[in-house]
């Protein structure tokens, strides 16, 4: 049951981040793995003020980066602020100047026409040979220097078969084919009143290898996708945008979608080779921002996870993060659909996991390919789903049909989990998540053996100041 009283989450959004330098990082708990060798990056919203001004969602706050360098047996971090020039223009005067996903330019209708949204670069990153691109699905990807975190420009990634447009975004959910490094992304072009979906595949530098796209009959929101052995998936949900109130500067993007319960969740099944449509279906409306995995099953079909929500109230539910204090509810449990590639018709849709979770994911030598546990944030039994925010790690195993959890106390609250092969064996996996601690008002890293989480952390690690709740991340094995 709900209460006026803000939870302990809310300290990690109170306050604009603070970025800090190159620092090494202490073991409060246990100590870092000798087979940990890597790279996390993390990206998330860290500022939702400027000025006395809040934003209108959390989708809206700027992005900064967290990097943690594990070699060793020691381990190092550094975070900061993605300098887009939206960023610096704000920064120099002091004050929000720009409309985003959840409002509108601040002041008279004119700012909207005289400024563009601002790209917040806040919602994940990808590690390529040469640099680290931090997404956000509106827009294109800014470059980082992946040591400093230095922001070097927006990225076209220009290749073989051209590079991003103007009006072409490059997606928050690239999938990286574990034997190939090939990345696959997506982004909803909007030319006009119908969108359009670009698919790309780049290579490991992120150049531009082959582009395609299908025009859609509307312009729907389409957060995530599924690469599933040589498929492409798609789960449009029924979330409809009237573009004209936006495009006027009369409406944020948040603002101008419409939950459509009559319409159906479509699917849309692309080869991967070619990037060609092949399969177009339709099932029940639901919603989900995030899928676990997707593979081939020997027979040829299509499996693929997903967290699940009934209907689209969790954006209200996120709008409200940024102030603090959540009052909507919005629970997604873990569901799995089996579908036939050549028709898109689903011949199964069943929820596996009664649990509230969300941020489902494998290893990355999984993606695409048949897994066997499922990792995810989760809330705990008997927590308040609707005022907290998740409050431990968990996975699903599939085979022996087992929801397993870390107990990570009260007033904790972990970020999206990571996990990793041991650089010495391979088949040993650590899951990394970035920890707020609500009781003392502080960041950590946790690291647990992916195959033991009730066992607690094997490490927790102190960072200099707290980074905020994040949204996505990924790993970068040493060279």
């Amino acid at each position: 049951m709900t209460t006026d009283q803000p939870r302990l989450w809310s300290g990690s959004v109170a306050r604009p981040a603070r970025e800090f330098a190159t620092t090494p990082l202490a073991p409060s708990h246990g100590a870092v793995p000798a087979g940990l060798r890597g790279t996390l990056y993390r990206n998330g919203p860290a500022r939702l003020e400027r000025g006395g001004m809040h934003v209108g969602h959390w989708f809206d706050g700027d992005g900064a980066v967290l990097r943690a360098r594990f070699r060793d047996g020691a381990a190092e971090a550094t975070y900061r602020y993605v300098q887009s020039d939206g960023f610096r223009h704000e920064t120099e005067q002091g004050k929000l100047l720009y409309g985003n996903y959840g409002m509108t330019a601040p002041g008279p209708l004119w700012n909207h026409w005289r400024r563009p949204l601002k790209n917040a670069a806040n919602t994940s990153v990808i590690a390529l040979t040469d640099r680290l691109l931090t997404l956000w699905e509106g827009g294109g990807p800014h470059a980082l220097d992946l040591e400093t975190l230095d922001t070097l420009g927006l990225a076209d990634l220009a290749g073989p078969a051209g590079r991003l447009e103007s009006g072409e975004p490059f997606s928050a959910h690239p999938k990286q084919d574990p034997e190939t490094g090939d990345i696959y992304n997506f982004g909803v072009a909007i030319p006009g009143p119908k969108a359009r979906l670009m698919l790309y595949r780049s290579g490991r530098d992120g150049r531009l290898l082959a582009k395609g796209h299908l025009d859609l009959d509307a312009v729907p929101l389409i957060h995530d996708w599924v690469m599933a052995g040589p498929y492409l998936v798609f789960l449009v949900p029924p979330v409809r945008i009237s573009v004209l109130p936006v495009l006027l500067g009369l409406k944020s993007y948040s603002g101008a979608m419409r939950w459509c319960p009559e319409l159906s969740t479509q699917i849309l099944i692309f080869d991967r080779a070619t990037l060609e449509l092949i399969a177009r279906g339709e099932t029940e409306p639901f919603y989900q921002w995030h899928f676990g995995n997707g593979a081939c099953t020997d027979g040829g079909l299509i499996v693929l996870d997903h967290a699940r929500y009934p209907d689209f109230s969790t954006n209200q539910h996120l709008r409200e993060v940024a102030n603090g204090r959540t009052t909507t509810p919005a629970e997604a449990a873990l569901w799995r659909m089996t579908l036939d590639p050549q028709t898109a018709r689903v011949l199964e849709h069943a929820q596996v996991s009664p649990r509230s979770v969300e941020f489902t994911m494998v290893p990355p030598g999984h993606m695409g390919r048949p897994w066997q546990r499922t990792y995810m944030a989760a809330h705990r039994t008997g927590t308040d789903t609707t005022a907290e925010r998740y409050d431990t790690l968990a996975c699903y195993d599939h085979t022996a049909d087992h929801f397993i959890e870390a107990d990570l106390g009260d007033g904790r609250y972990p970020s999206e989990p990571v996990v990793v092969p041991d650089a010495e064996d391979p088949e040993r996996l650590w899951l990394l998540s970035v920890v707020y601690d609500g009781n003392a008002d502080a960041g950590e890293v946790w690291i647990f053996d992916a195959a033991a989480l009730a066992d607690g952390p094997v490490c927790v690690l102190a960072l200099p100041e707290v980074v905020p709740l994040s949204f996505h991340g990924c790993w970068r094995p040493a060279p």
